[in-house]
């Protein structure tokens, strides 16, 4: 086991001096996964009952919608009279995960040093040998750990700063959306790495669209606008109050538009709720960017990051067939790190973060 890595497998910790980075983990293994991470010196898990939740969503999802990419099959129909039509048992889903756990984080909790947490991704994936022995009613405790398998793979993680200059996102649109998207799945990392050739060297993160022109999310992340509502006057012109949130509009594409349901992304929205935000589930539109204020992507690892650039190929039809040299780019700068719209959702979700923090002690000490 190495210094950094560690890996929990059907409740079997691994003795191996060389537990894999949690990619090759992913790209191994097909299945629903989820990542977390720890809070406040790993003193607490984020979010943990909504990553749960939605790791049992996930597993639902698939076994409906996508069997092949929760079984290792090509034949994706000879999975379907097998495949029990009822729901995973959410607490059963936490039990066996909470198990994995136990056995794992007291271990990285003593090697880890000051002030870094720990990343925890879950992946679990469909055991094709023990699938018939299913039968009808809620897959409980004592089927799931037979039909599933259960990774639960942690490493150290060190979340970058928020409000940094220079620490900002950059992003780039290159990638149509993704197939299956309300569920999050370990296959969507292998075709990731076919967008690779179009991510120009700078850029941090590759954004996802139909079109081109509105934006759905990112490769790892939701991605959402600051725009400057649209005024009407009798000069068709209105002095902004920058200092005034009732003079924005958050925008973030809906999740019936193809983008993964984000545990952040649900968050940011609750916030605005909260705080009186205008927002619209709406796919920003590129052709609208002179508009945008501010912009910001939402993850599980980094809550919030500011945009510092946008680029978006000028001709999307051609682009997929080249790589990023050869691609005429369209860009826009924002100027002086996060807004004040952006900063106040930051806040706001961090409150949420220790509001709703899962004490790794109701783990650690069962």
């Amino acid at each position: 086991m190495s210094g950094s890595r560690y890996l929990v497998s059907n409740g079997i910790l691994s003795h191996t001096l060389d537990v894999p980075p949690v990619k090759l983990l992913l790209e191994a293994h097909p299945g629903a996964y989820t990542t977390s991470r720890t809070h406040n010196n790993a003193s607490c898990l984020l979010f943990w009952e909504r990553h749960v939740k939605r790791l049992s969503e996930s597993l639902q999802i698939l076994s409906n919608l996508a069997p092949q990419l929760l079984f290792k099959s090509n034949n994706a129909a000879s999975l379907l009279p097998l495949l029990p039509n009822f729901p995973v048992s959410q607490p059963a889903l936490q039990m066996l995960v909470d198990d994995s756990l136990w056995k794992v984080l007291p271990i990285a909790l003593k090697e880890k040093v000051d002030s870094v947490e720990l990343a925890i991704t879950t992946l679990v994936s469909g055991n094709l040998e023990e699938l018939n022995v299913c039968d009808s009613g809620t897959i409980r405790e004592e089927k799931m750990s037979k039909v599933f398998n259960v990774h639960v793979h942690i490493e150290t993680y060190v979340p970058p700063q928020f409000g940094i200059r220079g620490n900002g996102a950059h992003l780039a649109v290159a990638g149509y959306g993704r197939n299956v998207a309300a569920a999050k799945y370990s296959d969507w990392v292998r075709i990731r790495k076919t967008l690779e050739k179009l991510r120009p060297p700078s850029v941090t993160e590759l954004l996802l669209s139909h079109d081109g022109n509105q934006i759905l999310e990112g490769c790892v992340t939701n991605f959402f606008v600051v725009c400057r509502k649209d005024w009407d006057s009798d000069d068709g012109k209105v002095p902004y109050d920058y200092g005034n949130k009732n003079y924005f509009e958050v925008q973030t594409a809906p999740i019936n538009d193809g983008v993964l349901p984000g545990i952040i992304r649900q968050l940011v929205l609750e916030v605005c709720r909260d705080e009186g935000i205008p927002f619209r589930e709406v796919a920003p539109s590129w052709s609208k960017h002179e508009i945008w204020e501010e912009a910001f992507i939402t993850s599980s690892l980094r809550l919030l990051q500011h945009v510092d650039s946008i680029q978006v190929p000028t001709e999307w039809q051609s682009a997929h067939s080249k790589t990023w040299k050869d691609i005429s780019w369209a860009k826009k700068q924002f100027q002086g790190g996060p807004g004040m719209i952006t900063t106040l959702i930051q806040e706001k979700v961090v409150e949420k973060a220790i509001l709703e923090g899962y004490s790794i002690s109701n783990i650690c000490t069962r």
